[in-house]
């Protein structure tokens, strides 16, 4: 297995794990696909990776910038997608250890997740990686009309920012 980017040219690939995700109904509000361009503008460039195993793609995550304004420039949401034929298999957790590497690699000292509250595999998985619940939004969303609950998570760098100022 090998870590590639994510470009044009894969990016069906991309959209096939996220259409699985969307369908288990409690990795994101979305209910469609975004199109190569939408997707490709909202994301840093420096931030999407998938997870290959010969040519076939099993996982991707990507960092989204929280804020335009220069203040935010070191956050970023993070978002990790695994096939539904991969999952259980801890590939996941490769992904998210990888974004949080070069997430610092690129001044990146603040890492956010929203988890849908009953996604609890996603919300182990980023505790494991050093992430820590800040918050719940109560009802924020609904999702085939049902109202739905975010855990709000937070994984600071002790590398870079705020956190390494003694």
């Amino acid at each position: 297995m090998e870590f590639a980017g994510i470009e044009e040219s894969n990016y069906a690939e991309v959209a096939r794990i996220y259409l699985e995700g969307i369908r288990t109904g409690m990795a994101t509000f979305e209910t469609q696909v975004p199109d190569w361009q939408a997707w490709n503008k909202g994301h840093h460039e420096f931030g999407r990776i998938a997870l290959v195993d010969q040519d076939h793609m099993l996982a991707w995550g990507a960092l989204t910038p929280v804020s335009q304004r220069y203040a935010y420039r070191g956050v970023a949401e993070i978002s990790v997608y695994v096939a539904e034929n991969a999952r259980g298999r801890g590939l996941g957790k490769l992904v998210l250890q990888e974004l949080i590497r070069l997430a610092e690699q690129n001044n990146v000292w603040t890492l956010q997740a929203a988890i849908m509250k009953q996604n609890e595999v996603s919300i182990a998985m980023h505790k494991k990686c050093g992430f820590r619940v800040i918050g719940f939004r109560e009802k924020v969303a609904q999702l085939n009309g049902i109202w739905t609950d975010s855990v709000l998570m937070e994984r600071r760098s002790k590398r870079i920012g705020v956190d390494q100022i003694k």
